[in-house]
């Protein structure tokens, strides 16, 4: 049996129907790829980055996994790809799914394709604001602060609405 490692991961839709992407891929994770152990409230709020009419949902998923860091994010390209997910290389853009790693453990990661902690985590009240319903006082391993201490010194100032619980689903 290999190393047990624990992760916090951001999934987020704004292409119709959100919900059911949202719901997808949780049940994907959890299917295909490891054990979750928390799941946040779906939380909506606008497109950061570009503009959208479709307003996001997000949620933060707490998994447990003996997955390296990098096999973690193979897994993840390969659920959003079965989900129909197009990469844009333009920059920001809808999507149907997309799935990012905040955390792996409390390690620091950086590769080409992967830095752990995500390196904007802490400037998105969206990704915020779930990951403190789950994880308040997890520490971010390079800014050395919990997540609602980051939440409290964020300048987003987005709203971040609660859209439906997890449970309710």
């Amino acid at each position: 049996m290999g190393k047990i490692n624990k992760a916090y991961l951001l999934l987020g839709s704004n292409i119709e129907p959100r919900l059911d992407f949202i719901t997808k891929a949780v049940s994907m994770i959890e299917s295909e790829l490891c054990k979750v152990l928390g799941l946040s409230s779906v939380y909506e709020s606008k497109p950061w980055g570009f503009e959208s009419d479709t307003k996001f949902l997000n949620c933060v998923v707490f998994i447990e996994s003996e997955l390296t860091a990098k096999n973690l994010l193979k897994n993840i390209l390969k659920i959003e790809k079965s989900m129909g997910r197009t990469r844009n290389e333009g920059g920001y853009a809808s999507r149907n799914i997309d799935i990012d790693i905040l955390y792996f453990n409390n390690e620091t990661i950086e590769l080409a394709d992967l830095i752990i902690p995500h390196p904007r985590l802490h400037e998105r009240r969206f990704t915020l604001v779930p990951l403190v319903e789950i994880a308040p006082y997890f520490e971010h391993p390079v800014l050395k602060k919990t997540n609602s201490a980051l939440l409290d010194y964020c300048d987003d100032p987005s709203e971040v609405i609660p859209f439906k619980a997890m449970q309710e689903i």
